[in-house]
């Protein structure tokens, strides 16, 4: 639970000093008040169109009309349809739990077959308590048995803050700083670059921010990083932000990436999207599937100080979303759909991994990544987006614990760190109220055939231990200069033909080093005439002598991919057929958004011995025929194989 915000000087009031919550209503608004926050909704829509704190009579944009405020949103189609914005808006409004403590609103918008509206009743929450620096929301999805076919592309919750007070973003320790103007992005204000969202600002009312690139992408974050964000007026020092206690409601899994803030000032609650993955992550409901999902409670945390800088505020928020994420799952929700506590059940197990030609004997998988998710195959938890998501890190001896998981049917998914492959185990996890399941030890076999030829980069589902360029000056973001996400600049993707305007990149295992000579994402090569041609790049490698007994295998990781299509063919690269190819594969589109990720893939090729050849060999990589900048990938890790020797067999 929220508490009232320690940065507020002048409001120190004991707990039994609080006042007591307060419900006003009248024919049009619906008003939450507790002294310290007062927040106005509309009725029975459920627009949050004013909220009053700090000194500041609304902290929403009041130029903007009121249903553009605060607000719950989607986005989906019809199957094979294209997709339709819709902002909720409820049609019946009632008082779910009201005293001195707490008071929790709800506005349902019912389902009505005979309109052309999305086929779920939404019922939107909205909660505030005595003594609180702050108000929660969430909300309950569902879509009835026989209902109409649709898929789920986007809904969050979306606030608009005053432009003429909020200024300052902050979104993580590192990243923080003054933002432009949203007027900056008006057509004479800007030139547009690849895509809509990315501009570069020639007349900001701001000096500072003169040809900068503003793009949302770049303040993406994953679901694991992404716990609060947010926005500082320093005209009444003021913090706005959004805190997420869980991520057990957001699709994709812990890797997942989502916005977060953006030039508005724009702060976002992303419940579900299909952001740097595409069509995978949209779930389609088909044949009347009935389905119910609670998104939330998400809490919207204010504070203040008369004194201080925009750091103790940003402390302060953390320090209270930590406070939230040891509170959950909160016991006040009224909705029984929420499960409390005495409701959900706690799994724990060990890991150890297996892989004979990287370690002498069965090791504990150390930081490894495990999670739960709805049944499946092998990584299907990075397109899940149905059901919950319960994920947690092992320690250094591969023991993990996770709590406070809603009762029901799972698989156990994860992944190490450092070592390739997608872990599952086999059989399902049943959770029910109460429980403690103890999985005890479990073996991750790690993909293997025989010892290591070569191997290129890191097993980590990122592409940020490879070469990642310097931006050209023309599209510099300040906040990433000399960052540690430097992937997250404009435009990286076309100094890669400034690298090699004329032939591709070649790399020698044995003399080159991946972090200054491999390039982060494979991508097309622009000529001089301005045209777009495929990129070929090879692998040069030696062999004291070939195998021929058995398959050589090569390991392809991909950390991202967008309509991409990858050939592999060694020592000649004019072959028609090649050895292997991808086909086309990935929308993810990480390329262009600045991630160092996308969904995570991987291909076994067996690699024949006439292939290859005693002495100097090459493999090479066509990125065949793309059709624009950012059709390309970008790899995770790549490794060949020898074949398993008998002893080899015998050791397994």
């Amino acid at each position: 639970m929220s508490r009232r915000s320690r940065a507020i000087y002048g409001a120190h009031l004991n707990d039994n000093d609080d006042p007591d919550v307060k419900l006003i209503e009248n024919r049009h608004y619906v008003i939450l008040d507790n002294g310290i926050v007062r927040v106005t909704l509309s009725k029975p829509a459920g627009i949050v169109t004013g909220i009053k704190f700090g000194g500041l009579d609304n902290l929403l944009e009041i130029a903007n009309k009121e249903k553009n405020r605060g607000y719950w949103d989607l986005n989906w189609n019809k199957p094979g349809g294209s997709g339709i914005f819709d902002v909720v808006e409820g049609t019946d409004f009632s008082v779910v739990d009201y005293n001195a403590d707490k008071v929790e609103v709800s506005f349902v918008r019912t389902y009505d077959p005979s309109r052309e509206m999305v086929p779920l009743t939404i019922d939107k929450r909205f909660i505030l308590m005595r003594g609180n620096s702050g108000f929660y929301s969430y909300a309950i999805y569902e879509h009835m048995a026989g209902w109409a076919d649709f898929d789920l592309i986007q809904t969050r919750i979306a606030f608009k803050l005053r432009k003429d007070r909020f200024r300052y973003m902050a979104i993580a320790d590192d990243k923080q700083r003054l933002m432009p103007f949203p007027e900056d992005r008006d057509p004479n204000n800007c030139q547009q670059l690849a895509y809509p969202e990315a501009v570069i600002l020639t007349h900001p009312k701001d000096p500072e921010f003169q040809g900068e690139v503003d793009d949302k992408y770049q303040y993406s974050a994953d679901n694991k990083d992404n716990r609060v964000h947010g926005w500082i007026s320093f005209d009444s020092m003021v913090g706005f932000w959004i805190i997420f206690p869980s991520d057990e409601f957001r699709n994709g899994g812990n890797l997942k990436q989502n916005l977060t803030s953006h030039v508005g000032p724009t702060s976002l609650s992303m419940f579900h999207s299909g952001h740097y993955a595409g069509d995978p992550l949209f779930p389609k409901f088909r044949g009347g599937e009935p389905w119910k999902k609670v998104f939330g409670p998400v809490l919207v945390y204010l504070n203040s100080a008369t004194l201080g800088t925009p750091s103790a505020l940003w402390e302060d928020a953390k320090e209270q979303m930590f406070s939230e994420v040891q509170s959950w799952p909160y016991d006040w929700p009224a909705s029984q759909d929420f499960l409390k506590v005495h409701q959900r059940g706690d799994v724990s197990g060990r890991l150890l991994v297996k892989d004979w030609f990287a370690f002498p004997n069965i090791v504990p998988a150390r930081s490894a990544y495990l999670g739960l998710a709805l049944p499946g195959e092998k990584g299907s938890w990075q397109t899940e987006s149905k059901g919950y998501q319960f994920w947690t890190q092992s320690d250094e001896n591969g023991y993990f614990r996770l709590s406070n998981v809603c009762a029901g049917e799972y698989n156990l998914y994860g992944w190490v760190p450092g070592v390739l492959g997608e872990y599952k185990k086999e059989g399902s996890v049943i959770i029910q109220p109460g429980s403690l399941v103890d999985l005890q030890e479990s073996v991750f076999d790690a993909p293997r055939d025989g010892k290591t030829v070569w191997e290129i980069g890191i097993p980590d589902r990122s592409s940020t231990e490879f070469y990642i360029p310097d931006p050209d000056p023309k599209f510099v973001n300040r906040l990433y200069l000399n960052h540690p996400e430097r992937y997250r600049q404009y435009g990286l993707w076309l100094r890669y033909s400034e690298l090699y305007p004329d032939t591709d990149l070649v790399y020698d295992v044995q003399s080159n080093d991946w972090s200054n000579d491999w390039f982060f994402a494979h991508v097309g090569r622009v000529k001089e005439d301005g045209s777009l041609v495929s990129s070929t790049w090879q692998v040069q490698f030696q062999l004291e002598s070939v195998v021929q007994t058995g398959l050589y295998k090569l390991r392809l990781a991909f950390a991202s991919a967008n309509f991409a299509v990858i050939q592999v063919r060694f020592n000649d690269p004019d072959i028609s057929t090649p050895h292997f190819d991808t086909k086309r594969f990935g929308t993810d589109n990480a390329i262009a958004r600045h991630g160092k990720h996308g969904l995570y893939r991987a291909f076994d090729v067996d690699v024949l011995p006439q292939w290859l050849q005693e002495g100097k060999n090459a493999m090479y990589l066509t990125l065949k025929n793309p059709q624009n900048l950012f059709v390309g990938a970008m790899y995770d890790y790549l490794r060949l194989e020898e074949p398993a020797s008998q002893q080899d067999h015998h050791l397994i």
